[in-house]
């Protein structure tokens, strides 16, 4: 009789861990808060320890700059401002970074530059739900559809339908053609 009380316990407690989601916190895509880059990057020891110095989601002169820009973005919207607060950050190597400088750019009207940053922080962070989603409406804005629809599919795999990322995405794709600037 013991055993089988252990073993049930066990067997509770195990259950338990694994249903149990992860206590670490999480920060939503497009919060003041950057997340932290990716695990595997690509880069050397030395390089990241470089990097993780003067851009470490701990570094609060980092925080106060990123969190500094990103107001100046969505509360103000002073695009041209937050590109220059993001570039004194030099971090545009991060995805939270690259992204934001590659809305305002978008915001400004400048395509061409807003479509390297947007690639800059994918290159930075493949699975950055918010990259996908603002290059996503970057390509409604362009007519590029199909490629909407690719990001679309990206986003519902990364973050699942019922995002704010994806619902914002998949609103601007059922908006007809030529309907102007979404978001």
């Amino acid at each position: 009789m013991t055993h089988l009380v252990i073993r049930l316990t066990t067997l509770a407690i195990l259950s338990m861990a694994i249903a149990t989601p992860s206590l670490a916190p999480a920060f939503a895509a497009g919060s003041d808060t950057p997340s932290a880059p990716p695990a595997s990057d690509g880069k050397s020891t030395k390089e990241k320890k470089k990097s993780e110095k003067s851009t470490s989601v701990e570094d609060p002169a980092f925080l106060k700059g990123y969190r500094a820009a990103y107001s100046t973005i969505y509360d103000r919207g002073d695009y041209a401002a937050a590109i220059a607060q993001l570039k004194a950050l030099d971090a545009d190597d991060r995805a939270d970074v690259a992204n934001l400088i590659g809305y305002s750019y978008r915001k400004l009207g400048d395509y061409q530059v807003s479509q390297a940053y947007y690639e800059r922080a994918l290159k930075a962070d493949p699975n950055h739900a918010r990259t996908w989603q603002y290059y996503g409406l970057w390509q409604v804005e362009q007519g590029n559809r199909d490629q909407a629809q690719y990001h679309l599919n990206r986003l519902a795999s990364l973050t699942g339908p019922d995002s704010a990322e994806y619902k914002s995405l998949a609103a601007a794709l059922e908006k007809p053609p030529g309907t102007g600037l979404v978001y």
